[in-house]
């Protein structure tokens, strides 16, 4: 990765003897594979265990998790939060674990409309919940900076499973408790 960084970087025209710029392949590279680390997770690992009995069917909801992402398009940032909520069926997920899930989708190549799906999907296998449902708000670079360089569009995705696709009530109490 880091050679390919340097032809990155001599494609557009830079010197890479230049002060400035002989030690940033290797940080881009070391960057680079910070910011796509989901690929080395999975769910199993992301929730290690921290699933609990509880009796509660009363919707659970974690908002405003703050996001990263790298557009699989162009591979630039979209950074925004998620709002994640489910309905216990006889267990509920570690708090900290919620955050870790969104995380590690977050951090591949994506689009967000398919990490929307793999966030809802993933809570409602480990869980097994009634319904799950999640929506996300993002910037994205790639509108921001090139193309039509819109500085105000925020995109925002839902995925709704269960209750909260089937029950109006459960949708709208948790419509209203993310705005």
């Amino acid at each position: 990765m880091k050679d390919a960084f340097a032809n990155i970087i001599e494609a557009c025209g830079e010197d890479l003897q230049r002060d400035g710029l002989q030690d940033t392949p290797e940080r881009a590279a070391k960057a680079f594979k910070y910011l796509t680390r989901g690929y080395q997770q999975t769910l199993d690992e992301v929730v290690n265990g921290a699933l609990f009995e509880s009796d509660n069917s009363e919707m659970v909801l974690v908002k405003d998790i703050e996001l990263y992402s790298l557009c699989e398009h162009h591979l630039l940032p979209f950074i925004g939060k998620a709002h994640v909520a489910y309905i216990p069926s006889g267990k509920v997920i570690g708090l900290s674990k919620i955050a870790r899930i969104v995380d590690m989708y977050a951090r591949r190549l994506q689009i967000q409309e398919n990490m929307t799906k793999q966030i809802a999907d993933s809570i409602m296998e480990v869980t097994g919940a009634a319904g799950v449902g999640v929506v996300i708000e993002a910037k994205h670079m790639c509108m921001m900076m090139r193309g039509v360089e819109k500085q105000n569009g925020v995109m925002k995705t839902s995925m709704m499973t269960g209750l909260f696709r089937s029950n109006q009530a459960t949708r709208s109490e948790f419509l209203s408790l993310i705005n």
